[in-house]
C-alpha cells in the first residue's frame, strides 16, 4: 500500500472513531430537553392519626370517619366464611333492607390471609370500607385457640425467647397479608385483640398491664419494622369498658365497645369509653348481637362512627323492621351512600391563623403544611364504676377527635429539564472534533497528490 492510501485511510479511520465517540453527544434526541418528571403531594388530613407516615388512602378514611362521628353512623356487617358463600350475610341484608353495609368485617382466623385480602380488595373496589380482626392463638389457627391458649407473658414479651420469636413469626403471615392490601391501596381499620378487658381470649389474661405491652409491641412492629402504613388502629374494649387497660393516645386511633347483652344498652358503653379510655377519639360500636333502634340511638345522643352486628345468627335473628328502618334511615350510612373515599377532603378548616404562608416557589405548587400535635398518653382511671357524670349531650361535643391541620388539594408539580442528556454539554467539542479531523484528511490528501 502507498503512503498516500495509507494516510488516506489513515485520516478517515480517526474521523469514524471521533464522530462515534462524540456523536451521543453532538447529536442527541433533541426530545430528552422536554422530558418531565412529576412529583406529586401527599394528602394533608385535618385528623391526626397515629401513624404520621400513614397513607393518602388511610388519612382520607380517617378524616370521613373524623367528620361524620357524632352525626352519622357508618353500617358494618361482619362477614361468616362457612355458610356456602362469604357474602351469605351481605345477601341477607340486601334482601332485607333493599341496602348493603358501608363496612365490611372480616377475619383472619384460620390463616385465612388470601381469602381476607381477595375479598377486602374486592369490597374497596366496590367503593365500601375494609375492617380486619383476628381470632387466633399465640401462634394462629383460630377461634378455640384464641380461647384455649393461656400463654407465660413474661417469657412472650420477652425478645429472643422461643415463645416471642414464635408469635412474631405468626404476626409476619398476617403482617405480609396487610402489606397486599396496601399495595393494593386498601386502608384497613385493624382491630386485633378485641374484647381484650374481657379476659378470656388469650391476650386479656395477662391482665391490663401485659396486654398494653403486648398492643404496643404488635404496633411498634407493624407500623416501624413492616411498614404497614394503611392501617388506622381499632382499640376494641368488651362492654364493660374496664379501666386501665389504655395503651395509650400514640398506639390507637379509634376506640369502641361491643356487647351481646339482650337489650342494648347504648349509654353505658359510650359513656365509660369516655371515663376509662380518652374524649379525644372517634367511638365505635365494634360489635354487636342487637342493632338498637333508631329511636334508641337518638334518646341516648349515642352517634357511634359505626355499629357492626355480628355474623350468622345474629344478624338473622334482629328483627326485620328494625333492620329496615335503621338502614334506610338519614342517620346510617350505607354502601351506596359513601363517596369516593379515594378523593375523599374534609370539609372542615382550621382557623386562618393556623394556615402556614404561601410559598413564592417556581418549581412547585405550595401545600399547606401539616402542623404537628402531640397527644399526651392517657393514664386510665382507676375508677370501674359504671356511673358516669357524663351526658350524651356533653359526650357529642367533646368526643370528636381533634382538628389539626388544614386540608390540600393533591397537587402535581411539572418540572422541565435543560440539560437532560449528560453529555449535552459536549455539543459543541464533538461537532469541532469531527469538523476538524475531516478538514486534515482533505489537506493530506491535496498535499500528496
Amino acid at each position: 500500500m502507498n503512503a498516500k492510501k495509507y494516510i488516506a485511510i489513515m485520516t478517515a479511520v480517526l474521523a469514524a472513531a471521533a464522530s462515534a465517540a462524540y456523536a451521543p453527544a453532538a447529536f442527541a434526541d433533541e426530545t430528552a430537553d422536554t422530558s418531565s418528571e412529576t412529583v406529586t403531594e401527599s394528602y394533608t388530613s385535618v385528623h391526626s392519626l397515629s401513624n404520621p407516615a400513614a397513607t393518602d388512602e388511610a388519612k382520607r378514611l380517617y378524616d370521613y370517619i373524623c367528620d361524620n362521628f357524632g352525626e352519622y353512623m357508618i353500617s358494618g356487617q361482619q362477614e361468616s366464611t362457612w355458610m356456602g358463600s362469604a357474602d351469605y350475610e351481605m345477601d341477607y341484608i340486601s334482601e332485607t333492607t333493599g341496602k348493603l353495609p358501608a363496612l365490611r368485617g372480616l377475619d383472619f382466623m384460620n390463616n385465612d390471609f388470601n381469602g381476607v385480602v381477595k375479598r377486602g380488595i374486592e369490597w374497596d373496589a366496590n367503593g365500601g370500607i375494609v375492617e380486619i380482626c383476628w381470632h387466633c392463638g399465640v401462634n394462629g389457627k383460630g377461634y378455640n385457640e384464641a380461647l384455649a391458649d393461656d400463654p407465660d407473658f413474661d417469657k412472650l414479651l420477652t425478645p429472643g425467647t422461643d415463645e416471642y420469636n414464635e408469635m412474631l413469626a405468626s404476626w409476619d403471615k398476617a403482617g405480609a397479608a396487610l402489606a397486599k392490601l396496601q399495595d393494593a391501596g386498601v386502608p384497613v381499620l385493624w382491630r386485633p385483640f378485641h374484647e381484650f378487658d374481657g379476659m378470656w381470649f388469650w391476650w386479656g389474661k395477662g391482665g391490663a398491664e401485659n396486654f398494653k405491652k403486648l398492643w404496643q409491641m404488635m404496633y411498634d412492629h407493624y407500623t416501624n419494622d413492616l411498614g404497614l402504613n394503611n392501617l388506622i388502629w381499632v382499640l376494641g374494649y368488651a362492654d364493660d369498658v374496664k379501666s386501665g387497660w389504655y395503651p395509650g393516645d400514640e398506639y390507637c386511633d379509634v376506640i369502641g365497645s361491643d356487647t351481646y347483652r339482650g337489650v342494648t344498652d347504648n349509654a353505658k358503653g359510650w359513656e365509660l369509653l369516655l371515663k376509662n379510655a380518652a374524649d379525644t377519639k372517634p367511638m365505635a360500636f365494634h360489635e354487636c348481637g342487637t342493632l338498637p333502634s333508631l329511636d334508641k340511638f337518638i334518646e341516648d345522643e349515642v352517634i357511634w362512627s359505626w355499629f357492626m352486628v355480628w355474623h350468622t345468627d345474629h344478624i338473622m335473628n334482629n328483627d326485620k323492621e328494625n333492620l329496615t328502618e335503621v338502614y334506610n334511615s338519614d342517620l346510617v350510612i350505607t354502601l351506596d351512600e359513601l363517596p369516593d373515599l379515594k378523593a375523599y377532603e374534609s370539609d372542615l378548616i382550621p382557623d386562618d391563623s393556623s394556615l402556614p404562608e404561601e410559598s413564592s416557589s417556581v418549581d412547585s405548587t405550595s401545600s399547606a403544611e401539616e402542623s404537628s400535635v402531640t397527644d399526651s398518653s392517657s393514664t386510665a382511671d382507676s375508677s370501674s364504676s359504671s356511673d358516669s357524670s357524663s351526658t350524651a349531650s356533653t359526650v357529642n361535643n367533646t368526643s370528636t377527635a381533634s382538628k389539626t391541620t388544614a386540608t390540600t388539594t393533591t397537587t402535581t408539580t411539572t418540572k422541565t429539564s435543560t440539560d437532560a442528556s449528560p453529555a449535552t454539554g459536549e455539543k459543541g467539542i464533538a461537532a469541532s472534533v469531527v469538523a476538524l479531523l475531516t478538514a486534515a484528511s482533505i489537506v493530506i490528501s491535496k498535499k500528496i497528490d
